[in-house]
């Protein structure tokens, strides 16, 4: 009796650490006139970090609202923790969600925010979570400001705080580093993914930006009008792209009869120079220097192919040595072409 009893709960417990905290099944959204999610399906990992990343009107912020309950789905189904929450209004799912502009209340103190829905839960033990989530998330000291003195970086981290303090299974963020500016905005990546170890809480991230899913998820499903074009690993998805669109919206990509190239993965020659590696495998494509632009970690240096193409090679800055009207090898290795069907 005791063996059933150890081994059921064993069972209970890999089941409920293994299976996915968020599913969408085949879920569909309509909108007069439009058709903004296409029958999508996705499983989301428990403690993951996972993006939903497109363009803008792919129908990545409807899946968000439809998952937050600010929508309901045209059919389909999405479940929380195992159980459909189709029918469920917003404050009866087990999610937060961080919006783009933050919606803090102005005339409270930071505490006051994180505190909020804590008292409009009746919750225990108030001043111990609130402590706890403003320390997660660097704010110790500052809980008697309000929104207008705290920094933009703060007052995310605020927000942040305020939806982490109610515990939730999954918290939704729709672009929240939208708002800072280029250089706060990389710092607050790092952080963002910190917090997210930290918690140990399930994070769905809603962002156009390609180098804020690729820095900081465990996953990410790249979406194209309405539908997933593709999920896997940041790694998996820029180096091993299942199509045209996936490559091209990842990063920049040189298309040269048929196969895409990244602008990294190419070296320039002068005319006649043989590469150390294995020229087998070696494709090269006679040019003529353009033009370059500098980045500061590098040099991206612009080339005409006798074909007409226009190509772009991003080299480390020390070796970015050649000027317009140069003749180069534009040089790449045939184990980094993508191709698609």
């Amino acid at each position: 009796m005791m063996r059933r009893v150890v081994w059921s709960r064993l069972r209970y417990y890999f089941y409920y650490s293994m299976a996915p905290i968020l599913e969408l099944r085949k879920l569909v959204k309509h909108f007069p006139g439009q058709q903004a999610v296409r029958e999508i399906s996705l499983a989301i990992p428990r403690g993951s970090f996972f993006s939903l990343l497109g363009p803008s009107g792919c129908g990545k912020t409807t899946t968000l609202r439809l998952i937050a309950g600010f929508e309901e789905p045209t059919s389909g189904d999405i479940l929380l923790d195992g159980e459909i929450v189709n029918q469920r209004k917003p404050y009866e799912r087990n999610v937060s969600t961080v919006f783009q502009n933050y919606a803090l209340f102005p005339h409270l103190t930071a505490r006051g925010n994180v505190e909020f829905g804590l008292k409009r839960h009746r919750a225990t033990e108030i001043d111990r979570r609130v402590r706890e989530a403003l320390e997660l998330v660097g704010l110790t000291g500052k809980e008697t400001r309000r929104p207008a003195q705290l920094s933009g970086g703060e007052r995310q981290r605020v927000a942040l705080a305020r939806s982490l303090v109610l515990q939730p299974g999954v918290l939704l963020l729709d672009e929240p580093l939208a708002a800072l500016d280029p250089k706060l905005r990389k710092q607050m990546r790092g952080e963002l993914k910190a917090m997210q170890r930290r918690a140990g809480v399930t994070f769905l991230l809603v962002t156009h930006d390609q180098e804020e899913a690729l820095s900081m998820s465990d996953q990410l499903a790249v979406m194209n009008e309405g539908r997933i074009e593709q999920v896997g690993s940041p790694e998996d998805v820029y180096l091993r792209p299942r199509s045209r669109f996936v490559a091209g919206f990842l990063g920049a990509v040189n298309w040269i009869s048929g196969a895409g190239i990244r602008p990294e993965a190419v070296r320039l020659l002068a005319p006649g120079e043989v590469t150390s590696g294995d020229a087998t495998r070696d494709r090269r494509a006679p040019g003529v220097v353009t033009g370059s632009v500098f980045l500061g970690d590098c040099v991206q240096v612009l080339v005409r192919l006798a074909s007409g193409e226009d190509a772009v090679a991003q080299l480390p800055r020390r070796a970015a040595l050649f000027q317009p009207g140069d003749a180069v090898q534009f040089t790449w290795s045939a184990a980094d072409e993508m191709t698609f069907p």
